[in-house]
């Protein structure tokens, strides 16, 4: 059984300083490399295989290629002060009927990586400031600051790459997304 608890189950308390966004910034810089370490050089049956209809290892990764365009567009509903941040499909539409398991790995690795340069390389450009602004979030239901955002998305990171590290090394059952 997986130990990784599931996503949509977890809550989260967002109550660290806003001056913390440089350490978060690091984190989510050194996801595309934990992302690679991971994966790189498994056997592909390994890659690929799926239990009891879940996501394969490289659909998590390519799932996590699939999140940074919502990343990019909260970060941006914060620049024009949106009223709530921009929303989901929380049934993973996109990931299910991309096929990744099809794709080479190498190519979702640069893809992620290339994308988490973007939403970085965006991050880099705001003022200090706007990391304490705070929107409502959609599912949460609690209005997050840019720099709980950030969190949330270096959590979902963490928790995909927790995942993957189980589907890989033969670790527990698959479990629920």
């Amino acid at each position: 059984m997986s130990q990784v608890p599931i996503w949509f189950e977890r809550r989260f308390e967002f109550s660290f300083r806003v001056e913390l966004y440089p350490n978060l910034c690091a984190r989510l810089r050194g996801t595309p490399a934990r992302l690679e370490e991971t994966l790189r050089g498994r056997p592909r049956e390994i890659l690929i295989r799926k239990a009891q209809e879940k996501w394969s290892a490289q659909e998590h990764a390519g799932h996590l290629l699939d999140l940074e365009t919502l990343w990019l567009a909260r970060v941006e509903d914060y620049v024009a002060g949106s009223g709530e941040l921009s929303v989901t499909d929380l049934q993973n539409r996109k990931t299910d009927e991309a096929n990744y398991n099809a794709r080479p790995l190498d190519q979702i690795l640069s893809e992620f990586r290339a994308a988490r340069e973007r939403l970085l390389k965006r991050v880099g450009e705001l003022d200090a400031p706007l990391f304490g602004r705070a929107i409502p979030h959609p599912r949460l239901k609690t209005r997050m600051r840019l720099v709980d955002h950030l969190y949330f998305v270096a959590e979902h990171d963490d928790h995909h790459l927790a995942r993957m590290w189980e589907l890989v090394n033969g670790v527990g059952a698959i479990s629920a997304f």
